[in-house]
């Protein structure tokens, strides 16, 4: 388990830091998808890198041990919606990191039309006016499953849901 007093790192540094297709393609992934700094993308990346060697381990076995470890790697890639319902291992190997940023819960929220930009969605959910079903959360790197996508809304207590759905509007009317 680890002593909680000395916590791992959970990314990678890259190779060449001072590459400039490095830098300019993880400054595009930090301003397109809103992240706060570029440890987040380098944590999602090592997160992808794990799942394409886990990959790769599993297509070097023998077949019957083989079945037996892929199945739940498939299941866990397809139910937070990074690989089709019909793919295998050769399409785990196929994963980038903008697939893992895309099923975040502050891109689903600007992606869903709850905020106009990437900044404003991560600010939503960081101040818990963003829920999944009857649950606030408030982590923006939150992976939103495939069973959890359409339950994703403003939270019933928060200033937004009574905008959108007109209550606030209604007042400042019979007010004046």
């Amino acid at each position: 388990m680890g002593d909680p007093k000395k916590q791992r790192k959970k990314y990678e540094s890259p190779r060449f830091p001072w590459s400039i297709t490095e830098l300019t393609s993880e400054l595009k992934l930090v301003g397109e998808y809103g992240l706060r700094n570029k440890r987040e993308l380098r944590r999602h990346r090592y997160t992808v890198s794990k799942y394409r060697t886990r990959a790769r381990q599993l297509l070097a076995m023998p077949d019957e041990k083989r079945l037996k470890l892929e199945t739940p790697l498939l299941n866990k890639l397809q139910s937070i919606k990074l690989i089709t319902e019909n793919a295998g291992l050769d399409d785990v190997l196929d994963l980038s990191v903008a697939g893992i940023l895309e099923r975040r819960l502050q891109t689903l929220v600007f992606r869903n039309g709850l905020a106009r930009t990437p900044q404003q969605a991560r600010q939503l959910v960081v101040h818990g006016h963003i829920s999944i079903g009857n649950k606030k959360i408030t982590i923006p790197s939150y992976i939103v499953s495939r069973d959890e996508e359409q339950d994703v809304h403003f939270t019933p207590t928060s200033f937004f849901a009574k905008i959108e759905s007109g209550s606030v509007i209604e007042q400042e009317v019979t007010n004046k």
